[in-house]
């Protein structure tokens, strides 16, 4: 049984606890917060859970593997504090806010014996695998992948508040949130691009509210669209030269069929979990457990990828975030 500790906590702590229960490999321990009575609110569902102010003494304590689950601009440097302190780390998506940032956890975590897992719940679900299994056969001539959901948090914003998700000080916006979905598909479909580019609708801290990217393949594009002040209902679609596979999502996956150009309708089998994270969480455990050693390599690899794309796509549109150190 794996022992949790959480940094942050958000409603995604709690849906990630839930899930990993789920899985029967992990137990919460302890959870981290600089407010005493915040950590003692979010422990509250939960049975004799150690409360942490404290992040050095948090990480002395008897824990296997951390979440971390704070602002974007916080994860690299609370990462590196867990890795230090031997343990495993599950960050949650975007993990760093540079392709430096990640390389260097990596470096960290292999010398330190301990796994660094990035929390992008797509790329770890059970339709992934389907879908590019099947997709293997194909010719791929493109595809458009789009994730825009309205925030609960824009009314703030409109009320001339800073929620973290809008702010350069922590890293935020529609890209670094959303965007990373659409970037796992496409890059662990077809792998890293030549080259990208990306558009955006932009606060004056120049953090995007929505935008358009492009994704340059030698032989296709692929168009992404991330947005936190429109909701779209757009599937996903993969055109191939046989024909179209249209995917209900870029996350959470439960449908998947392909129409060929002369009309014949292939249902993908997928089955939904009982959990959208629960995926991600038993791999993590398996990976610990010293069972998914290729998988896991191949992970550092996309999340690279992603992070260097990510990375490229933000200069093109001119998103700046300040440095904030914690």
């Amino acid at each position: 049984m794996l022992r949790l500790g959480m940094i942050g906590t958000s409603w995604i702590s709690h849906e990630f606890i839930n899930a990993a229960h789920q899985t029967g490999h992990y137990r919460l321990q302890a959870v981290y917060s600089r407010k005493m009575k915040t950590a003692r609110d979010f422990c509250d569902p939960y049975e004799a859970i150690s409360c942490y102010t404290d992040l050095v003494d948090f990480l002395d304590s008897e824990l296997d593997v951390v979440y971390i689950a704070s602002p974007n601009s916080l994860h690299y440097a609370q990462a590196k504090l867990a890795i230090l302190a031997k343990k495993h780390v599950i960050i949650e998506k975007p993990a760093v806010t540079s392709p430096a940032e990640w390389k260097e956890l990596v470096k960290l975590a292999k010398d330190h014996h301990v796994y660094l897992f990035e929390a992008a719940r797509n790329y770890q679900e059970a339709a992934f695998q389907v879908v590019k299994d099947f997709l293997s056969g194909q010719e791929i001539l493109g595809a458009n992948f789009t994730f825009a959901k309205y925030s609960s948090k824009l009314p703030a914003l409109l009320a001339g508040e800073m929620p973290n998700i809008f702010s350069d000080l922590y890293a935020g916006g529609a890209l670094m949130d959303l965007g990373v979905y659409c970037l796992y598909l496409a890059i662990g479909f077809f792998g890293a691009p030549d080259s990208s580019h990306y558009t955006a609708h932009q606060l004056p801290n120049s953090v995007d509210l929505y935008g358009q990217g492009i994704l340059i393949y030698p032989e296709f594009q692929v168009a992404i669209q991330a947005g936190k002040n429109i909701t779209s209902h757009l599937p996903a679609e993969i055109y191939t030269k046989t024909g179209t596979l249209t995917l209900n999502a870029v996350a959470a996956i439960d449908q998947a069929q392909f129409v060929s150009h002369s009309g014949e309708v292939i249902d993908l089998p997928i089955e939904p979990c009982s959990h959208v994270m629960q995926e991600e969480a038993e791999a993590f455990a398996l990976a610990i457990a010293g069972q998914k050693e290729t998988a896991y390599l191949e992970w550092l690899k996309t999340a690279e990828q992603v992070h260097e794309t990510l990375y490229q796509m933000r200069q093109s549109a001119g998103i700046q975030f300040k440095d904030k150190k914690e």
